[in-house]
């Protein structure tokens, strides 16, 4: 994960976590998973963070996550209410 801000939670042993506006971010690359540059969007990196952790209804590292990137969320498995459907096939040719 990548966050525009962090903050250290005392009660789990000062461990940091992020805030802010939150991206996907795989380790090795210096991008999110979107597209944005980790050094000129000023983003702070969470390797020890997992993505499922991130979202508010998970609880965990969430407390203080403002917004989660759309399009990061979508590669995370999770799918807002306006997504469109999976695709999937109904009547296959023969």
């Amino acid at each position: 994960m990548a966050a525009s801000g962090q903050w250290t939670d005392e009660e789990k042993g000062r461990r940091r976590l992020p805030a802010g506006e939150v991206h996907a971010w795989a380790p090795g690359l210096n991008q999110t998973v979107c597209g944005l540059s980790l050094s000129r969007s000023r983003l702070s990196r969470f390797a020890h963070v997992p993505r499922p952790d991130i979202f508010p209804e998970s609880g965990g590292a969430a407390a203080r996550v403002q917004q989660v990137c759309p399009r990061c969320a979508a590669s995370a498995g999770r799918r807002g209410p306006d997504a469109r459907p999976r695709w999937q096939q109904v009547n296959p040719r023969p």
